[in-house]
């Protein structure tokens, strides 16, 4: 084995003076650095001696070409909603700070009939480690089943469980509704417009369901004329708002699926001389940063979704990144959404 006298003398050390200082061939310290099971643990450990003697830092392109793929987390989606997308982004990024590993974000149109070619044809291309399915491209199955048949690993995001532990981080919209909605009931309102989300959306159902079981809870009918048709953006917020707002017998409250169609609704009360909370109250959900740069500032619910991309990076990769006790578990699945009550809601006027 060379000794220190005579190792070699290189500006940054590379695998051939790992391998050297150690003892071992190339191939073997490519293995101990890519987690291979098929070293032995004492060779293992006096590679990575050596490696951290030397300060030795891997190359990411030809751990890349030893892994045959990328070291590439694909982020794919069809939101209509660019926070969301942002948020879960920032979640990933805080996950992969400080590995060799990059997000890519690729958009992608699910009314498209060639939507599936064209993933398969981008996924060939890269050969990323992974993918990332945000809502409502998560739910296709044959995305999923294309995912599997190219080797590339996943994870969903949902509203509700979608596969099973281990590649699906999922909320409890339902639940969480249900909750907010009855705080309005308990507070007197009986009048209460629903502004819903985008059809073939599982958020969007997830939500309505929750709206619904208050109502029936508290022995209350789901009116249609208090329902209005959105699409999680702001202008279908406004446009719900004339609806819901110019109804004669108009609700006292309103429930809507998001924070940016909630800001919409506010718009139109607001403008209409109608004073929130004290004669419209109004909840959202996301609480994205629009919930507390308007005035009042928006009673939400908090949808984690930020967590939820720094779970979803540890539980496709954590082999790549630093271990977080307890974060990959099963248990972590689900992250539970909050109520966030604000300046928004108060008792209908008597």
């Amino acid at each position: 084995m060379p000794t220190r006298a005579n190792r070699p003398k290189t500006k940054q050390p590379t695998i051939n003076d790992v391998a050297a200082l150690a003892g071992v061939s190339k191939k073997t310290v490519s293995r101990v650095i890519n987690e291979s099971p098929l070293i032995s643990e004492k060779t293992r450990e006096k590679v990575k001696t050596v490696i951290a003697e030397l300060g030795f830092v891997p190359n990411p392109q030809a751990r890349a070409l030893a892994f045959r793929r990328n070291f590439l987390i694909v982020l794919l989606h069809d939101n209509p909603n660019a926070q969301t997308v942002l948020n879960f982004q920032n979640g990933v990024l805080d996950a992969i700070k400080d590995s060799d590993l990059a997000l890519l974000v690729r958009p992608v149109d699910r009314d498209s009939d060639d939507m599936l070619e064209n993933v398969r044809v981008f996924l060939e291309k890269q050969r990323p480690i992974g993918a990332l399915l945000l809502p409502p491209i998560s739910e296709n199955d044959d995305l999923t089943e294309l995912c599997q048949s190219l080797g590339v690993r996943y994870v969903r995001i949902g509203s509700a469980e979608l596969d099973e532990p281990g590649k699906c981080i999922s909320s409890n919209d339902r639940e969480v509704v249900e909750k907010a909605c009855r705080k309005l009931i308990e507070l007197g309102h009986r009048r209460i417009g629903f502004v819903r989300g985008p059809q073939g959306f599982r958020s969007a159902r997830e939500r309505e369901l929750g709206f619904q079981d208050a109502l029936r809870g508290a022995g209350l009918t789901m009116s249609e004329e208090l329902i209005a048709q959105g699409n999680y953006r702001i202008d279908s917020g406004t446009e719900a708002g004339h609806k819901l707002l110019s109804l004669k017998d108009r609700p006292t409250a309103i429930f809507a699926s998001n924070d940016e169609m909630a800001a919409g609704v506010m718009q139109v009360a607001l403008g209409n001389g109608i004073s929130v909370p004290e004669q419209l109250s109004i909840i959202g959900f996301d609480d994205s940063p629009t919930a507390t740069h308007i005035w009042p500032r928006l009673s939400t619910v908090r949808w984690p979704i930020r967590e939820m991309g720094a779970h979803a990076a540890h539980m496709l990769v954590s082999e790549f990144l630093p271990p977080v006790p307890g974060i990959s578990e099963p248990e972590y699945a689900m992250l539970a959404s909050t109520f966030v009550e604000r300046q928004s809601v108060a008792a209908p006027e008597k």
